[in-house]
C-alpha cells in the first residue's frame, strides 16, 4: 500500500514526540530478519540497493478550492540500508531514501526529498539495558499530506530528530526513557513561522501481569523555541496510562490515554493563546486473521502544535486492511478521518500574518494493486482521493491523485 512515497507531515507534541520516541526500538539482531539477498557483502558488512520509480498523476496540485490545477509527477528515487554487528547484540543500521520530485509543468514545486523512515540508529546492550542512539531525518514537500493546509503546493518541511533511549527490563518491570531533540525548517518561505526547536524527555513504567499482558504509566515533557515571534514559545506536559495486550501472535490491543497541559510564553505580537488543559487518548488494533486478510485501526483525540496557529485538536480515526486476493497479487485498502480545530486556544488573532483559526474536517482514502512482475520487479498502482471542508472561506479542496510505482531489488 502507498498511502503516498513521501513522510505524512507533522508538528511536535508531547505525545508523538513520546511516541516516535518509543518507536525508535532497538535494531540489535536484526540482521536475522533482513532479507539474505543482499546487494554486496564485506564480511559482516551488509548492503542493499533497491532503486523505484513513481509516475504520478495530481489534478489539484495546489489543493485549492477555486481553479485546479492538474500536474503529472516523476519521482526517481533510491534506496540505501546498511548493517554492520559491532558485536553479537550491537548493531549499526544507516537507512536512507532520497529521490526528486519532477512536476511537468509547476517546475516551481520540483524538489529534493528524503522520505520518511531515514535515519542511523546503533544499539548498545549493557546487561539488561538496551540503549537506542538514533537520528532520523526527512525532507519532503507534499501540501496534501498535512490536515492543518489549504491552498498551496509548496509546504513541507525539514525534520531532523535526533536522540537517545533506554529500556531496561527487571523480568517482571519495563523502566524506559529517553531524549529528543528536533530541528523543523519550512521547504518555503510562506510558513517559516513554524520553525523550530524542541527538545522532548520521555519516560514509561510497565508492569507485565502476564505474558500477554502490559499495563503501566506514561509521562513526557517538551519544550519549543520558534525561530520568529509570530508563534509563541511553549512547554507542554503530558501523564497517562498504556496497555499492551497480545492474547495471541495474530493480534495486539494498544490503548493509551491521559492528561497534557501547554503552557505559552506569549512570545508573539500577532497571536495570544491561552494555557490549554486537555486530554488525549489513543487506541491501536492490529489483527492478521488469516494468511489473506489483515487489518489495523487506529483512532483517538490529540492536541499538537500548529503550522498556523499555537495549536491545533482533532479526532481522527486510520482504518486499514490487506487483502491478498491470489497468489503474489495483493489489494491495500486504507483511509484517514480527522476533525479538527485550528487555533484552539487562540483569543487574539493578527489578520494577514498567515495564521488561522477555524473548524475543519480531512478524509483521504486509498485503494492500491501490488504485484511482483519477476522476482526483482514489482508494481504498486495506487487511487487516492483526498477531501477537506472548512468553516474558512475558501480552505476547502478535493484531491485525486493516480500512483505508478516500480521497484527494482537487485542482487
Amino acid at each position: 500500500m502507498v498511502v503516498s512515497p513521501l513522510l505524512a507531515l507533522s508538528t511536535a507534541s508531547a505525545q508523538q514526540a513520546l511516541m516516535n520516541s518509543l518507536n525508535n526500538g532497538p535494531v540489535a539482531n536484526q540482521s536475522l530478519e533482513q532479507p539474505s539477498d543482499y546487494t554486496y557483502k564485506n564480511g559482516d558488512f551488509r548492503l542493499w540497493v533497491t532503486p523505484s520509480l513513481d509516475l504520478q498523476w495530481d489534478d489539484n496540485v495546489q489543493i485549492s478550492q477555486g481553479a485546479q490545477e492538474s500536474d503529472f509527477i516523476t519521482r526517481p528515487t533510491l534506496g540505501l540500508m546498511t548493517t554492520y554487528p559491532v558485536s553479537q547484540q550491537n548493531l549499526i543500521k544507516l537507512d536512507v531514501n532520497a529521490g526528486y520530485s519532477l512536476y511537468a509543468t509547476h517546475d516551481n514545486l520540483d524538489s529534493f526529498y528524503l522520505q520518511s523512515g531515514s535515519g542511523l540508529s546503533f544499539d548498545v546492550f549493557i546487561k539488561d539495558v538496551q540503549i537506542n542512539l538514533h537520528d532520523n531525518f526527512s525532507y519532503v514537500q507534499d501540501s496534501s499530506q498535512n490536515s492543518q493546509v489549504a491552498n498551496t503546493g509548496s509546504y513541507g518541511t525539514f525534520q531532523n530528530d535526533a536522540g537517545l533511549s533506554a529500556s531496561w527490563d527487571l523480568t517482571r518491570v519495563v523502566l524506559s526513557a529517553g531524549y529528543d531533540h528536533q530541528n523543523v525548517q519550512s521547504t518555503s518561505g510562506q510558513f517559516a513561522q513554524s520553525d523550530q526547536a524542541t527538545e522532548t524527555l520521555f519516560a514509561r513504567a510497565g508492569y507485565v501481569v502476564s505474558p500477554r499482558l502490559t499495563a503501566g504509566l506514561e509521562s513526557s515533557a517538551s519544550f519549543t523555541a520558534y525561530d520568529q515571534a509570530l508563534l509563541n514559545n511553549n512547554q507542554s506536559y503530558s501523564m497517562g496510562a498504556y496497555a499492551d495486550y497480545k492474547p495471541d501472535a495474530y493480534f495486539d490491543f494498544q490503548p493509551r490515554a491521559g492528561y497534557v497541559i501547554y503552557q505559552y510564553d506569549q512570545t508573539s505580537q500577532s497571536l495570544q493563546t491561552a494555557n490549554l488543559n486537555s486530554w488525549y487518548a489513543d487506541l491501536r488494533v492490529t489483527h492478521a486473521i488469516s494468511d489473506a486478510i489483515s487489518y489495523s485501526i487506529d483512532a483517538g483525540h490529540r492536541v499538537t502544535l500548529g503550522v498556523q496557529s499555537d495549536a491545533t485538536s482533532a479526532w481522527y480515526v486510520t482504518p486499514s486492511a490487506t487483502w491478498n486476493l491470489t497468489k503474489n497479487w495483493t489489494l491495500n485498502t486504507s483511509m484517514s478521518y480527522e476533525n479538527g480545530q485550528q487555533g484552539t486556544g487562540s483569543t487574539q488573532l493578527m489578520p494577514n500574518a498567515n495564521l488561522v483559526s477555524e473548524s475543519y474536517s480531512y478524509y483521504t482514502g486509498t485503494l492500491g494493486v501490488a504485484h511482483p512482475i519477476t522476482s526483482r520487479l514489482a508494481f504498486n498502482f495506487d487511487y487516492r482521493v483526498t477531501t477537506r471542508s472548512s468553516s474558512a472561506q475558501e480552505r476547502g479542496y478535493t484531491q485525486n491523485v493516480l500512483e505508478l510505482q516500480l521497484t527494482y531489488h537487485p542482487q
